[in-house]
């Protein structure tokens, strides 16, 4: 059996270690171990060996916010270990930590040769996924040199350049090589009789393109208390509610995981700013969707990360000059995807900048107004106020809004083949699993555009002082409601399509898409009580939360990311659509859902769980492939806390 992967992130870095706390450098399969920063792996073999074998795990790893594990020598109940091992390790910024604590269970002096195995292969993310994609590499060279007190390993493709360094305190008595690549270090450590030996091994990553200056914790312990102190900091003044311990402890947890998910991003003036991540192990970088909802989720709360999204999206909105370059970066689109790693940066993935979203545009529109409004921050809506009406520009001319009614999008050759939220391959269905043709109108999309309009038009009129400009947006939101319930409405099933296709066809699947136009208070409120009531009906709510897809179905599917599934973040808009209309009590069926979901799994929200039912399975059952932490997720509790309160 292979060892679990424990997660350490911190900021755009994270590491991945098995119960050992080792890294094997596995390829494919399930999400890699290894240590990464910006896209790009700076260890991919990390092995710890004591006297020439590998030690046994008494305790294997616990992660929190540094990853413990207890390690003695193979042996028997004859023969009781002659040592134990005590190992920590943390992650910093751009760096990795581990302690090692070595104490003799024997009354005589002893020697004790450790030894540590070491390589980075600077394999991009992409290129660990299990899509058996290949990517040329021509030219690239990788390089290994010794130092006083560890080991340098380089890679060079032409001119990208990255640059792992290990050392040690204390030093290395040798540096080997293993036939393979790697180094191995070698300590021999004198144990006086039940005496202890400690040495720290400090990593740190130079990825290219990285300029900012990086300090590497002393020890897992410093890497530790600093993390702690973002925590707090994150959390500070955050009133939990008393009545409700478990909604409260998911909050709690939830902060702390954003705290460690923010990764550094950059204003439209050059200033230096923190966004939320998307999530850890693949997408700890900034994605524009879901920094967009986690920040509204976390506004009423912490209004520091809307802030800082709002200027990092604002910064990458593509331009003529994108356009010109990539046909789906259209001016005043919001950025999808941004990549630092060497696949983007070479035009291997299109996902350096990447702009393959419908929703986007429309979401920081909403952030916008909704920032402005809770904070009364009227310099941002006006610093912004360019970006905000090239946004209003895209959707109605490039987005579809004007010449199509909708926003609408087709597959990206290369790209995603949906541009919603449910972005995977056949995500966006008929209810017998048919794909539509051409160009699709996404549902939720369209309201989120309707309350993008709505709110631009209040920031024109309130901050901008375009009374004009405002009844026109005005204008267009209405017409846009007027549409949908016309077009969208299925009168035979009550509940609105989940796209139209390019002849304008409902597609007809009964999907969770609908919860999100409660959120954007696209339905009438006949309809809306109409849609909120049917989401609480078993075929849709698996009792940890509302299914992607409604069972019963033939595209439904349990373990299907999109069509079966039950997501934190999509059961949090709904709640809060709930609320809206006024449907108080299915709103607190989906909260308690959601956080017995989170109490089972010690109050952490995965980023999705599999869609069986509460009825026939007590525990809620994992989707395989989630994220271990996700930033909409860790954000939910908060949106579900504003939708109930403590109840």
């Amino acid at each position: 059996m292979t060892d679990r992967h424990h997660l350490l992130v911190y900021g755009g870095t994270f590491a991945a270690v098995g119960d050992h706390g080792d890294i094997s450098g596995v390829r494919g399969g399930g999400a890699p171990d290894g240590l990464f920063v910006r896209d790009a792996r700076h260890l991919s073999r990390w092995q710890l060996t004591v006297d020439g074998a590998v030690p046994e795990a008494l305790t294997p790893v616990t992660a929190g916010d540094s990853a413990r594990c207890v390690l003695v020598p193979r042996g028997g109940r004859d023969e009781p270990p002659a040592y134990t091992l005590f190992r920590e390790q943390a992650v910093g910024d751009g760096s990795f930590v581990e302690s090692l604590r070595v104490t003799s269970n024997r009354p005589v002096d002893a020697t004790v040769r450790l030894a540590v195995t070491a390589d980075a292969d600077f394999a991009d993310q992409f290129e660990l996924r299990a899509d058996h994609r290949t990517y040329a590499k021509t030219g690239a060279t990788r390089s290994r040199q010794v130092m006083a007190h560890g080991v340098e390993f380089a890679y060079r493709r032409g001119e990208w350049r990255s640059v792992t360094t290990v050392t040690s305190e204390p030093a290395p008595d040798a540096v080997e090589e293993t036939g393979t690549g790697a180094r191995r270090l070698v300590w021999a450590l004198d144990l006086p009789p039940h005496g202890t030996a400690e040495l720290v091994l400090r990593v740190l990553a130079r990825p290219h393109g990285h300029r900012r200056a990086v300090r590497v914790p002393r020890s897992p312990g410093a890497a530790v208390r600093r993390l702690l102190a973002e925590e707090d900091a994150f959390a500070r003044d955050v009133a939990f509610p008393a009545g409700w311990p478990e909604l409260a402890a998911a909050c709690a947890r939830g902060l702390a995981d954003l705290a460690a998910l923010q990764v550094p991003a950059t204003g439209p003036d050059g200033e230096e700013l923190r966004v939320p991540a998307g999530g850890a192990p693949w997408f700890l970088t900034l994605l524009g969707r879901d920094a967009l909802l986690t920040s509204l989720f976390t506004l009423p709360y912490r209004p520091e990360p809307a802030a800082a999204t709002l200027a990092a999206l604002a910064a990458t909105q593509a331009t003529a000059r994108t356009a010109a370059r990539d046909p789906v970066a259209t001016p005043g689109k919001i950025v999808h995807e941004v990549r630092h790693g060497e696949l983007a940066h070479f035009g291997q993935v299109p996902y350096g900048r990447y702009y393959g979203s419908v929703d986007a545009t429309p979401l920081f529109l909403v952030l916008l107004g909704a920032y402005v409004e809770r904070t009364g921050d009227t310099a941002t809506a006006r610093r912004l106020e360019p970006h905000a009406r090239a946004a209003v520009g895209w959707m109605l001319d490039h987005g579809g809004l004007t010449s199509r009614g909708y926003l609408v999008y087709r597959a990206d050759r290369g790209g995603l083949a949906n541009q919603n939220w449910k972005d995977s391959p056949g995500a966006v269905c008929h209810a017998d699993g048919t794909r539509p043709s051409g160009a699709v109108a996404a549902a939720g999309a369209q309201g989120y555009a309707y309350d993008a309009l709505r709110r631009t038009a209040w920031l024109a009129r309130a901050v901008w002082a375009d009374e004009t400009y405002a009844l026109l947006l005005e204008q267009a939101a209405g017409d846009l409601r007027d549409r949908f319930q016309r077009d969208f409405w299925m009168p035979e099933r009550s509940f609105p399509a989940l796209a139209l296709d390019g002849a304008g066809r409902q597609v007809n699947a009964l999907a969770s898409d609908a919860g999100h136009l409660l959120w954007s208070g696209l339905l009438d409120k006949e309809y809306g009580e109409l849609v909120g009531r049917r989401l609480l009906e078993p075929d849709f709510f698996s009792g940890w939360g509302v299914r992607t897809l409604a069972a019963g179905q033939p595209a439904y599917h349990p373990l299907s990311y999109h069509r079966g599934s039950v997501w934190p973040h999509d059961n949090a808009l709904i709640a809060l659509g709930l609320a809206r209309y006024g449907l108080h009590d299915e709103a607190r069926t989906v909260a308690h859902g959601m956080i017995d979901a989170a109490t089972a799994a010690g109050h952490r929200l995965p980023e999705v769980l599999a869609g069986y039912g509460r009825e026939s399975h007590p525990e809620p059952v994992p989707y395989p492939h989630a994220c271990d932490r996700e930033s909409r997720a860790a954000a939910a509790p908060l949106a579900l806390l504003t939708a109930v309160g403590g109840a």
